[in-house]
């Protein structure tokens, strides 16, 4: 794969629709994704401090499950914002402004924390000021790749976001517990600062088309999001994939961000134990989406959607249902999950790019955006709430349930399938 894209790296290529994309476009990439990898890595170690932090300080699902209600719901309101900035303004600069206001939020955090100032409402403040960013970062990133990818690599390239976070997975997680257990928590939140630092001065350094809406910047806000929502629901098959993506984050999200407690309670694990967890699920991951990159699926990727839904729901399943003796066997099913885990989220972000005009394509982002940041808290508040009563193995024998249904009735519709026609 590398050296047909190598090959095609001094080729002007066809974007969606036809439209001509950068001549070295790979070059473009590669500068970009450097930069994201960077944030990756080390916003990833930090959430993960921030999360053992409160597993152990507080024991609790519901406190794991407002952490990452905090960490999605800034997102999923402002999304809808961020992607009209997108068909408004510059998206180079949104993505740059957005990684420079995280690094300035997590230095501040560390000095803060270097005065003893550590405490759960301080995780909290940093994981909402961070999920505002992301709510102008995304729908941005997102809106700017086909305008620098060709149609046949957009696949590739957008699984690319999973193959860093699954990388991230493996290490980072290992290392915020080494800095946090070490030198305290402070050292966390100044790699964070660095890591968003250096991702803005890449993305400075990078030739980023944008596309700027002439139409839309004249229209007023009410306007504006009506347009793109009327480019949604225009496609009724695309609608009902983001539903029922949107359906599946609600489910899935609970489990994400109880692994740790499932591991520090059923399984009477430490903080490496569950790290360890964490590595695995990055393993996972990393493994499912080399294979999605090297494989030929982009024309079936509906197929790869309802595929992942009803492994994910198995597996999920088999790991709720395991007596406190199996770890190892736990760890497996938490392996095959992250793999299939893989099949979400490059698939739909492709079927969305192709499918929707380029200067409508920011705001449907961040519609989409919006459908997770909300579906997300959501789900993990229900779902908090529902592993306190019946318990946090029974809720995921439950989850898994769900997602199976799910990926059934996703398989149903004809307009859906169709997806994979046009």
């Amino acid at each position: 794969m590398e050296a047909e894209m190598e090959t095609g790296m001094n080729q002007q290529g066809q974007g969606v629709g036809g439209r001509a994309v950068p001549q070295r476009w790979l070059a473009v990439v590669a500068t970009v994704w450097t930069g994201f990898a960077f944030t990756i890595f080390t916003s990833m170690a930090a959430n993960y401090s921030a999360v053992w932090y409160v597993t152990q300080s507080t024991e609790s699902a519901m406190a794991l499950s407002l952490v990452y209600v905090c960490a999605f719901l800034p997102q999923g309101l402002l999304s809808p914002v961020g992607g009209m900035a997108a068909d408004r303004f510059n998206r180079k600069t949104i993505i740059i402004i957005a990684d420079a206001f995280v690094a300035l939020v997590a230095l501040s955090a560390g000095i803060l924390i270097e005065f003893n100032s550590l405490s759960f409402g301080l995780i909290l403040a940093v994981v909402s000021l961070c999920s505002v960013a992301q709510a102008f970062r995304t729908p941005a990133f997102n809106a700017a790749m086909p305008l620098i990818v060709p149609e046949k690599y957009l696949l590739k390239i957008n699984t690319l976001d999973n193959i860093l976070s699954s990388v991230a997975m493996i290490c980072a997680p290992a290392l915020g517990i080494f800095l946090y257990t070490g030198l305290g928590f402070q050292s966390v939140m100044f790699l964070n600062a660095a890591g968003a630092a250096a991702a803005a001065l890449t993305i400075l350094c990078a030739r980023i088309p944008t596309v700027v809406s002439e139409h839309a910047a004249s229209q007023g806000a009410a306007a504006n999001m009506k347009e793109g929502l009327n480019a949604l629901i225009a496609n009724k098959g695309l609608l009902l994939l983001v539903l029922g993506i949107t359906v599946g984050m609600m489910a899935y999200a609970p489990i994400d961000s109880m692994l740790p407690l499932i591991v520090s309670t059923q399984f009477a694990g430490d903080g490496y134990m569950a790290s360890l967890v964490a590595g695995v699920f990055g393993a996972g991951m990393l493994i499912g989406s080399v294979a999605l990159m090297v494989g030929n699926g982009k024309h079936h990727l509906v197929a790869i959607i309802v595929s992942a839904s009803l492994v994910v729901g198995a597996a999920t399943f088999v790991a709720g249902s395991l007596p406190s003796g199996m770890f190892a066997m736990f760890v497996a099913m938490i392996g095959v999950m992250a793999a299939a885990c893989a099949g979400f989220n490059g698939p739909m972000m492709t079927l969305i790019q192709r499918h929707v005009d380029e200067d409508k394509l920011g705001r449907v982002m961040g519609l989409f955006m919006m459908c997770m940041g909300l579906g997300v808290p959501l789900g993990t508040a229900l779902g908090g709430a529902l592993a306190e009563h019946v318990g946090v193995t029974t809720f995921f024998m439950i989850d898994g349930l769900i997602v199976l249904i799910l990926g059934v009735a996703l398989a149903l519709p004809k307009c859906v399938r169709a997806l994979d026609k046009d």
